[in-house]
Order: C-alpha cells, then sequence, then structure tokens
C-alpha cells in the first residue's frame, strides 16, 4: 500500500515555509505611494543640488548657501504656520497682506513710540489679523479662501492708510538689528527660521494640540463628534500663522529698514509659501503634512532661483519650473488620497 502525501500545513512542509519567511525578513519593503510623496521631496532637492553644484563654481560655497537660507527665511517662517492651517483643512490667502502690514506696523511704530515697541507689536497685530481670519471662518461659517481673500484686501488697504502710500523708515541703528545682523555669521532671520521650523514641528509631532489638528483635517466630522473643539483648534492654527507672518514681517522691515505697503514679497508670498507647503508634501484637502517637509520645499525653491540666477537663466523658466513641481506634488496627493480611500472602502 503506498503511503498518502502530505496534506498542506503538515510538519514536512513548515521547515520550508520558515525558510521562506527568514528570506523574506531579508527583502526590502516595496515602495509605498506615501514615501513617495513624504520622502520623494528629499531626492529631488539632493539632484537639484547636485546639478548646481556641478554646473556653477559659486553655487557650492559656505556664502552662497547662506545667501540662500538668508533670502528665504521671510518665506520660510509663514510657510511653516502655514502648514498647521492647510493640515487642519483650511487655506490662508491673507499671509502676504498680514506680513506687509505687520511690517508697516512695525516701522510705523518705532519712529511713533520707540523702537523697542516695534518688535512685538508686529507679533501682536499679526495674531490679531490671524484671530480675525479664524472667527470669520469658524463662527461666521464663511469659506477659508473667500474668507482670507477679502480680509487679505482689507488689511493691504490698512497698510496703504497707516503708511499713507510711502515709506515708513525708522532712524534707529537697534531697528536692523535682527535683519541684518549675525552671530558666528550666521545671521539672525536664519537662527529664527530654525526656531520657528523645529518648534512647530515638535508640536506636530509630540503633542495633543499636533495630533489634534491632523484630526480636524482628516475628518472634522468625526472629530466633532469625537469631542474635539474643531473651531478653537482651526482658530489657533490662524492666530499662529498671524503670529508667523508678523514675525516675518518685522525681519522684513529690519532687512530692508524700512516699512511699506507696496512691498513685492508680500504680494508673492501667499504663492511661494503655498508652492512650498505643496511641494512639501503637505495635502490640501488636509490631515497629511510636516514642517521639515514645509521646509525642504522652501530650500528647493531657492536653491531653483538661486541656481538659475547663477547660471544666467531667464526667470520665465523658474516660473515653469515651479510650476510644474506644484502640479506634480498636487497630483501624487491627490493619488495618494484616491489609493487610501479605495484601501479603506475594500477592507471595510
Amino acid at each position: 500500500m503506498k503511503p498518502k502525501p502530505p496534506d498542506a500545513g503538515t510538519t514536512i512542509d513548515r521547515p520550508v515555509a520558515a525558510d521562506a519567511r527568514r528570506r523574506a525578513a531579508f527583502i526590502p519593503r516595496a515602495i509605498k505611494p506615501e514615501h513617495i510623496r513624504d520622502y520623494g521631496i528629499v531626492v529631488v532637492v539632493v539632484v537639484v543640488f547636485a546639478y548646481f553644484s556641478f554646473a556653477s563654481p559659486v553655487f557650492l560655497t559656505g556664502q552662497n548657501l547662506l545667501n540662500i537660507l538668508f533670502q528665504n527665511a521671510t518665506i520660510a517662517i509663514p510657510a511653516c504656520a502655514l502648514t498647521l492651517v492647510i493640515i487642519a483643512g483650511n487655506f490662508d490667502l491673507s499671509i502676504g497682506a498680514i506680513f506687509t502690514f505687520s511690517g508697516v506696523l512695525c516701522a510705523w511704530s518705532a519712529v511713533h513710540w520707540g523702537v523697542w515697541w516695534s518688535f512685538p507689536v508686529a507679533i501682536l497685530a499679526g495674531a490679531l489679523m490671524g484671530l480675525i481670519n479664524g472667527i470669520t471662518i469658524t463662527k461666521l461659517k464663511v469659506n477659508a479662501f473667500l474668507a482670507t481673500l477679502a480680509s487679505g484686501l482689507a488689511f493691504t488697504g490698512l497698510a496703504l492708510a497707516v503708511s499713507g502710500g510711502s515709506q515708513i523708515i525708522p532712524t534707529s541703528p537697534v531697528f536692523a538689528f535682527i535683519g541684518q545682523q549675525s552671530i558666528l555669521g550666521v545671521p539672525y532671520p536664519v537662527i529664527l527660521t530654525v526656531v520657528v521650523a523645529v518648534v512647530l514641528q515638535l508640536i506636530l509631532s509630540y503633542t495633543v494640540f499636533g495630533g489634534r489638528l491632523y484630526s480636524v483635517g482628516g475628518n472634522p466630522d468625526a472629530a466633532r463628534i469625537s469631542g474635539l473643539r474643531v473651531d478653537g483648534l482651526v482658530i489657533a492654527t490662524f492666530v499662529i500663522t498671524g503670529a508667523a507672518c508678523g514675525l516675518a514681517g518685522m525681519i522684513d522691515a529690519s532687512m530692508t529698514n524700512q516699512g511699506s505697503a507696496t512691498n513685492i514679497l508680500g504680494q508673492n508670498l501667499p504663492l511661494a509659501a503655498i508652492a512650498a507647503v505643496a511641494i512639501g508634501g503637505t495635502s490640501i484637502f488636509g490631515g497629511v503634512g510636516s514642517v521639515w517637509r514645509t521646509i525642504v520645499g522652501v530650500c528647493l525653491l531657492g536653491i531653483i532661483t538661486n541656481g538659475f540666477n547663477l547660471l544666467g537663466v531667464p526667470s520665465f523658466w523658474q516660473d515653469i519650473v515651479r510650476g510644474l513641481l506644484i502640479l506634480v506634488a498636487v497630483a501624487i496627493s491627490v493619488s495618494i488620497g484616491r489609493l487610501a480611500k479605495s484601501s479603506d472602502g475594500s477592507t471595510a
């Protein structure tokens, strides 16, 4: 009588299965779409950085790299704070106007009240403007896009009214200290940028407040049902963003030693900050994002601008490259969101 063949799962198959598991343990995990969203920006920065390092002999010098950080400090600070707003599922188009108006108030208070009043006035004014945005959106139920677009127009008008349409130039040398001085060769604006980025990243990663922002952005209705004070959390993100824009406006006023309602950077800031946040992988639909990746996004845009300028590339190519980067980043974010929803539906 012939022996029966062993059934699957008998002891004869167990060594084979165990060996297969051991081999699988050494196989790298497959790259998931989230990995591309979260770390693809780092790969792009490394590639772009390497290209300009070989293409221009000036790019890799310490002074040039420090200039990139210095020139983008006033973009990075608002962009880091804006990351919190977008993670919570909102938008803020008024950051440029808050930045400009805060800079005007900073210079105005230095002239009329004394230079030591100028710095807290700029930050507090920015926080107050952010509070107005937050209350308008949460309590009056105005769409964030429309609310911040309208408030931005109002803040710009106030900046023109306060400045009279002309530049406000403080005479105290203390006013230019933060924007134009450095410690151990590192400009104060760069140091302040690092401090703001680290603090906000720690808040997102290690505090209850940060975790709740992800919950609110991911599903605000579920967050309300679970007992979270969604309105208070949203208002807090706008206040933080307003204060950050006030700080950036103060730094810019100190850099240029003036406050002006026609600040070009203020006009371009919303696009630049939103571009950095989107390129950094923060979902425009909320619930996903990171401050450190926003900083990498700011650095990527700064490297492209600096490198193209060193190579004499026409400025319109910078706009083309920025636009393509934003499109790719948003497309990746949308695709990953769809994949996540489909996977949730399949497992439900």
